[in-house]
């Protein structure tokens, strides 16, 4: 679906957002009421309520964050200054705020628990910026990313993500003004997509994290199947080798990490596997996968600048064997399959 415009995106659908989350939070025991009333037509334990009351989380989540931006716009002399340091910090202190509330209520509503084993951000040398890599696997995961990184580790994020995500009023607005990169995979532009990444990498700063998804995409059978035919019609039949060994991950993309290398070569590389919520993607997903209890984990090496290959090829290699190593450890800690309607008690 093509994005609407950006005056479209902020006279209509965010205006029409915040106006969704006051008639839902002045009618919210109406809303209440009939999803309790359809529960026990629907198999799973509070099934309906459970999704009912995320929804109206989250359309009141993205209503206040827009609000509280409005508030920041003003305040900077109608974005007079919106760029300056010190309104930029200011946003991503809401970014955390905003992604700490988020992450309380998916505790609460859908007992969800994030557990982070091995090596972390702060194992990296203190005071320099880090280029973080990561497995594509859902917004639930890339969310969860980002507040480990904004909450957890005091990292001020830079990220490439997909134009798409800007369909979020919230998301759009907050992270247009912070020093992001929207993309839309398979449109060319005036500037490649490589000299996008090296512009945005360029000058990261002490606590900086510049976050990058080299797969481009969730890992489905058939977009991996695609992958490898490019690599074989590209004449990379190693490549493609290696690829055909993946279980749970895409072929990774070199060439947006390698340009973010070269604009920052005294960054640090953080490389992020994470497992849990691999399946959590659309609505529909979470739909079937109610009611939760989920585990998501995440594991992190830290790799100093020093140790990362100076050769172009050299690094593609590097990257693949990154990959399967990452590939490896979320076959051995992805979550066991349970069956979908199973009645998990009280709560």
């Amino acid at each position: 679906m093509t994005l609407p415009p950006i005056w479209v995106r902020r006279l209509l659908i965010a205006p029409a957002v915040v106006l969704l989350a006051v008639t839902l939070l002045t009618t919210l025991p109406i809303w209440l009421l009939l999803a309790l009333a359809v529960s026990p037509l629907v198999p799973g334990r509070l099934r309906v309520p459970r999704l009912v009351f995320l929804l109206i989380v989250y359309v009141v989540w993205d209503a206040a964050a827009l609000i509280v931006l409005v508030v920041l716009w003003l305040a900077s002399g109608c974005g007079r200054w919106i760029r300056s340091a010190s309104f930029q910090r200011a946003h991503y202190v809401v970014t955390g705020w905003f992604l700490r509330t988020l992450f309380w209520f998916a505790r609460w509503s859908l007992h969800l628990a994030i557990d982070v084993v091995g090596t972390d951000p702060d194992t990296a040398q203190p005071g320099r910026p880090e280029i973080v890599v990561s497995r594509h696997a859902g917004p639930g995961d890339s969310f969860t990313l980002i507040h480990a990184l904004v909450n957890w580790f005091a990292r001020e994020p830079r990220i490439v993500l997909k134009a798409a995500l800007q369909w979020d009023p919230a998301v759009d607005v907050l992270l247009n003004r912070l020093p992001n990169r929207f993309i839309s995979p398979g449109r060319t532009a005036t500037r490649t997509l490589e000299d996008q990444i090296g512009e945005l990498a360029t000058g990261l700063d002490d606590n900086d994290a510049f976050v990058i998804f080299p797969e481009g995409g969730n890992f489905t059978p058939r977009r991996k199947v695609k992958a490898i035919a490019r690599l074989r019609a590209s004449g990379l039949d190693e490549m493609a080798v290696k690829a055909e060994n993946l279980r749970n991950l895409l072929p990774p993309k070199p060439g947006g990490l390698l340009a973010a290398i070269d604009a920052a070569p005294d960054a640090g590389v953080i490389f992020v596997a994470h497992t849990g919520l691999d399946r959590m993607v659309t609505i529909g997903d979470l739909w079937r996968e109610l009611p939760m209890d989920k585990r998501l984990v995440m594991r992190f090496w830290s790799v100093p600048p020093e140790e990362v290959p100076a050769d172009e090829q050299e690094r593609i290699d590097w990257l693949y064997a990154w990959w399967a190593r990452i590939d490896a450890w979320i076959e051995e800690n992805k979550p066991a399959p349970r069956p979908l309607w199973i009645d998990r008690g009280a709560g």
